[in-house]
């Protein structure tokens, strides 16, 4: 049996939305936030408040790239709003990094390093996740400075998709503008 779809103009408002889980930047915010997990339970004192900022940083920064995606169909502000709080949280883990790195007296890893590079290869892994960076967690050397690599590829991800809405937004505007042109375009005089 065959079933026809209808579809009428209102439906063609609201652009298709979601999908974020097919966006690099998701898919490595959630390796992060993956790794993050391990690493504070790992490294981190039980109970230190730092543990909770590291937990709701990693986490912020996957779950607002989520709802941005998920709120672009009708709000391309709230989107943007929501795209930048991510890259924030991103902000505020890298410091939470590299503040654990030289409170322990450990080595940040420049872009140059062998192990850097090596880290930032995988990122062209298929089907990558947080077991691809597994072994990096043996030592807080290596977690910390892998996740300080990820980190940095998903600030870099952030910030394209930003500029990206940014453009999108000034050439075709958004929701609100759909709404008024449509409903000045359905009104017969």
């Amino acid at each position: 049996m065959t079933y026809k779809t209808y579809t009428t103009k209102a439906e063609n408002l609201i652009p298709p939305h979601g999908g974020y889980r097919k966006l690099k930047s998701y898919q490595t915010a959630e390796i992060i936030c993956d790794l993050n997990v391990v690493f504070v339970r790992l490294y981190i004192a039980m109970g230190s408040r730092t543990k909770d900022q590291m937990e709701q940083a990693a986490r912020s920064g996957k779950q607002n790239i989520a709802e941005g995606s998920q709120a672009s169909g009708t709000s391309k502000k709230t989107e943007l709003k929501l795209i930048g709080v991510a890259r924030a949280s991103f902000e505020e883990l890298l410091q939470d990094y590299c503040d654990y790195l030289r409170q322990h007296n450990l080595p940040i890893w420049t872009k140059e390093n062998p192990r850097a590079k090596a880290i930032r290869a995988l990122a062209y892994v298929s089907n990558r996740s947080y077991r691809t960076y597994e072994t990096y967690l043996e030592n807080p050397e290596a977690a910390a400075n892998c996740l300080i690599c990820l980190i940095h590829q998903a600030n870099f991800l952030l910030d394209r998709q930003l500029n990206s809405l940014q453009q999108e937004f000034l050439e075709n505007g958004g929701f609100t503008e759909r709404l008024y042109s449509a409903r000045r375009a359905n009104r017969t005089y």
